[in-house]
């Protein structure tokens, strides 16, 4: 047993001290309907499947089985240089173990010249666009163990496999044009990488704290042109039921590091609340987060969940904020018990 925990804690620390790739990036905020609608700020709260993601070893708190199913959608397409983010997948778990698959689609498309200018023809309209795609399938695994009482150290092993694909087109002016261009690009080479996501959890009451490092490898892709970056937070929620009082969760959360994502610079504090009504049948979510490099972005979030019957949820988010690249929306349902 003792062997096992400083296997765990060594393995945490290198990840943590290993130096972070640069390239773009699928932001962290991508999956969990729960985590999305309160801003991001859930590594120190996540409990049910989405955990096998946000922190692996929160699923020793979870219920008995978890499982859920969901779509979200980023989007920068409001003017060139345009993106459009898509992550879809499912995750099952128990207190023990977990699994989960998540496909993501990246476009980007920046408008490189106009054709007028080229051909000094007057007709309006016409550009040539420089398109660029990622798409990747992952395919994870994830382990609990369980420390001492109240604190638990997880990970999660993944395969990642990762096509980038370039090209160019003549599309209208339209941003959304030339994504969905951009969507249907032909050829590249798919490529395979395993990496690793470690995370740990702590109780005390009605608070608890939480640490999570993802792609702990920082696989690169085609020769570096796509790398998944580090991605290192820390989080801190305070429970009002866990001290008698309503089915209230409110959270914070802050990135350790900066990461290259498509739309420059990450590195986000993020904070968030959950309020149960109707005997847990209703959730209702709230969220805000703040870069705090690159662009600056800012963005408010909200999310509901309602009980179809006893154990099963219909789930969605929405993300707003001062910038086209915070924009989005998704959609889940959940099965726990």
């Amino acid at each position: 047993m003792l062997t096992r925990t400083i296997i765990w804690a060594a393995l945490a620390c290198t990840a943590l001290l290993l130096p972070m790739g640069t390239a773009d990036a699928q932001i962290l905020e991508a999956v969990g309907e729960r985590a999305l609608g309160m801003g991001g700020a859930f590594v120190a709260v996540a409990s049910d499947s989405s955990a096998t993601w946000w922190n692996p070893a929160g699923l020793a708190d979870g219920p008995f089985f978890d499982l859920s199913i969901g779509r979200a959608v980023d989007n920068r397409h409001f003017e060139f240089p345009a993106g459009r983010d898509r992550t879809s997948g499912f995750a099952l778990s128990t207190p023990v173990i977990g699994a989960s698959f998540y496909r993501f689609a990246l476009v980007d498309a920046a408008k490189a010249v106009s054709i007028d200018e080229v051909s000094g023809s007057r007709q309006q309209g016409e550009a040539q666009v420089g398109l660029r795609s990622w798409s990747a399938s992952a395919f994870g695994a994830t382990i609990v163990q369980t420390l001492i009482e109240g604190t638990h150290v997880g990970a999660t092993l993944k395969y990642v496999r990762g096509t980038v694909r370039t090209g160019a087109a003549v599309s209208s002016t339209s941003p959304d044009a030339a994504l969905d261009q951009g969507s249907d690009l032909g050829g590249g080479t798919a490529e395979g990488r395993f990496d690793l996501d470690v995370g740990a959890l702590a109780t005390a009451g009605a608070v608890r704290f939480g640490v999570l490092v993802r792609n702990v490898r920082a696989p690169r892709f085609a020769d570096g042109a796509f790398t998944l970056p580090r991605q290192s937070r820390v989080g801190m929620a305070i429970s009002a039921e866990q001290a008698g009082g309503p089915p209230l969760t409110i959270s914070v959360d802050a990135d350790l590091r900066g990461y290259a994502t498509g739309s420059g610079m990450r590195r986000v504090i993020a904070v968030g609340v959950e309020q149960w009504l109707v005997s847990k049948r209703l959730g209702l979510r709230a969220g805000a987060r703040f870069n705090q490099v690159g662009q600056m972005e800012r963005a408010l979030t909200a999310g509901a969940s309602i009980a179809l019957r006893a154990g099963s949820y219909l789930e969605a988010h929405v993300v707003g904020g001062g910038s086209p690249a915070e924009q989005g929306w998704g959609a889940g349902v959940r099965v726990s018990f």
